[in-house]
C-alpha cells in the first residue's frame, strides 16, 4: 500500500459531503507529483490528487513560485503539525477543511438593458473544490508574511482552523462573506 509522504493512509479517509466527493480524488496510486499529466483536458483537474492540487495552490505566491520541492516539503510539515495537535489523519482534515470552505452560493452580475443586477447562483462542486483550496492557502500565506510562524505551521492552523468552522480563519470568513453577498442578491 502507497502511503502519503511514506506516513499516512488515504484508505481511512472519507468524503462526507456528497456534493464534492466525486472531486476529491484520494486514489492512492497517483503521488503528490505527477507532472500534470491529468490535467491535459479541461475538467480533468479533478484526476489530479487533491494533496498534489493543495501543494500546486500553495506554489501559487511569489515565493514559492515554480518551486515544487519547497511546497512538498511546507505540505508534509504542515501535515506533521496537524497530526501532532490533532492525533487525526492530516488527509482527513484536509478534506474537512475543504468541505468547509467552499463556498456554496455566488453572485453573478446580469445585464438587463443597461442595467447590472446581481443574481445568486449555486457554485458548481469543482468551482467549490477550486475556490477552497484557493482560500486555505492565501490565509496560509498571508499569515506567514512578514511572521515569525512557518509557513507550514500557518498553513497547519488555517487547515485545523477550516475544518473545525472557526469564523475567525480567513477561509471560512471569506467563504461567509461571499455567501452573504449570494444571500442579499436573492
Amino acid at each position: 500500500m502507497i502511503k502519503l509522504f511514506g506516513k499516512w493512509d488515504f484508505a481511512e479517509v472519507e468524503v462526507a459531503d456528497q456534493g464534492i466527493k466525486s472531486y476529491v480524488n484520494l486514489d492512492p496510486v497517483i503521488l503528490p507529483h505527477s507532472n500534470g499529466k491529468h490535467a491535459r483536458q479541461q475538467f480533468n483537474k479533478s484526476d489530479i490528487s487533491i494533496v498534489e492540487r493543495l501543494v500546486n495552490n500553495v506554489m501559487r505566491n511569489e515565493q514559492n513560485t515554480g518551486q515544487k520541492q519547497t511546497a512538498l516539503r511546507i505540505v508534509d510539515d504542515a501535515f506533521d503539525i496537524i497530526h501532532s495537535k490533532t492525533e487525526k489523519n492530516p488527509v482527513q482534515v484536509l478534506v474537512e477543511a475543504i468541505a468547509n470552505a467552499g463556498p456554496r452560493e455566488e453572485v453573478v452580475r446580469l445585464k438587463y438593458g443597461g442595467i447590472s443586477v446581481p443574481k445568486a447562483v449555486d457554485t458548481s462542486s469543482q468551482r467549490r473544490v477550486d475556490t477552497a483550496l484557493r482560500y486555505i492557502t492565501m490565509g496560509a500565506n498571508q499569515a506567514s508574511y512578514k511572521s515569525r510562524k512557518s509557513a507550514a505551521s500557518c498553513l497547519a492552523s488555517e487547515l485545523i482552523a477550516a475544518s473545525n468552522r472557526d469564523a475567525k480563519c480567513f477561509s471560512i470568513n471569506r467563504k461567509d462573506a461571499k455567501e452573504r453577498v449570494a444571500k442579499a442578491a436573492r
